[in-house]
């Protein structure tokens, strides 16, 4: 088997778990990876989370890259500082990959522009402020635009580098990995940062919070608007208005997209699509194909497919 080498660019105040995170799944991969550590200077580098790491050389001595893994930092300006050093190591690597806002040094470094990319959500925004050519998916798990890949923040490293051993080795030895991590593989790369009550606006009134808790912990239940409206003590119409002004969504709305949300985790445990459609409370197979189509565009069956890889097929990872 022919030896890949994954280098990745340490630097003090890098995060520990965006440099932990690829060590430990291209090690876990097996022998047919060598993986190395560098920072600028070859010295050791303090993470921020004041642990050290120990680099194998300096950025100038390496010679070759089959994978440069470029990590992130809380302070984004940290990132910046090392491009020049990113971009010296791209130039002799094969593909490129960040992790976090690692997408920053990618981008001052020049190998994002005209390309899409992601980052961890809380700094999109900024990356597509410094720097307009780059197509900013804010919402995506990984991206791969050609040979540059990029993720989300923190623990999205993991779903990054299981997609890249999939496309070094297939989807087998990806979940060969992630079963030896205890971690779980199929996130495809466009599949959202958030599930469905973490994308919904923290709220706190005691009208619409229990409700919205109630939905969370039993999606299947009877949460109709006149249930509803019934277990909070106000009117239909008044409920609609306190949900529109707390989350942006009618009851029926919100409602909805929790139980899709529990029904794509039914399906990626192994559910049949009648199962999924009767316990998350969707009812019939028919109701979920229509809920499926208008949240993720496709059939269950259709997403299971992609479900079944970490989605390398260059369409979004």
């Amino acid at each position: 088997m022919t030896v890949h080498t994954v280098v990745v660019a340490a630097f003090d105040g890098v995060r520990l778990l965006d440099v932990s995170a690829p060590l430990e799944v291209f090690a876990t991969a097996g022998s047919g990876y060598e993986v190395v550590v560098c920072s600028p200077d070859g010295r050791d580098v303090r993470t921020s989370a004041g642990l050290r790491i120990g680099a194998d050389l300096a950025v100038a001595a390496v010679t070759r890259a089959d994978t440069l893994i470029v990590p992130g930092a809380v302070d984004v300006e940290r990132c910046v500082a090392v491009a020049p050093a990113v971009a010296d190591l791209a130039a002799r690597s094969g593909r490129v990959a960040s992790v976090c806002t690692g997408a920053f040094a990618l981008g001052a470094a020049g190998l994002l522009a005209g390309r899409r990319a992601t980052t961890h959500w809380e700094h999109a925004a900024e990356l597509a402020r410094r720097f307009p050519a780059v197509e900013v998916c804010p919402d995506a798990i990984h991206v791969r635009d050609g040979e540059v890949w990029s993720s989300a923040g923190v623990t999205a490293g993991i779903d990054l580098c299981l997609a890249l051993v999939e496309e070094d080795r297939g989807p087998e030895a990806a979940r060969a990995v992630a079963r030896d991590l205890v971690v779980f593989l199929q996130r495809p790369g466009g599949q959202s940062q958030f599930s469905a009550a973490s994308r919904t606006p923290p709220t706190a009134h005691p009208v619409v919070r229990p409700l919205l808790d109630a939905v969370a912990a039993d999606p299947a239940a009877d949460h109709s608007a006149p249930v509803l409206a019934r277990r909070a003590g106000v009117s239909a119409r008044h409920l609609a208005r306190l949900f529109r002004e707390q989350t942006g969504a009618t009851p029926a709305g919100y409602v909805e997209r929790v139980r899709v949300e529990a029904a794509r985790m039914l399906l990626e445990g192994g559910a049949s699509v009648t199962g999924a459609a009767a316990r998350s409370g969707l009812g019939s197979d028919e109701t979920l194909r229509r809920a499926f189509a208008r949240h993720f565009g496709v059939t269950p069956s259709a997403y299971l497919a992609r479900f079944r890889t970490t989605a390398v097929d260059g369409s979004y990872s």
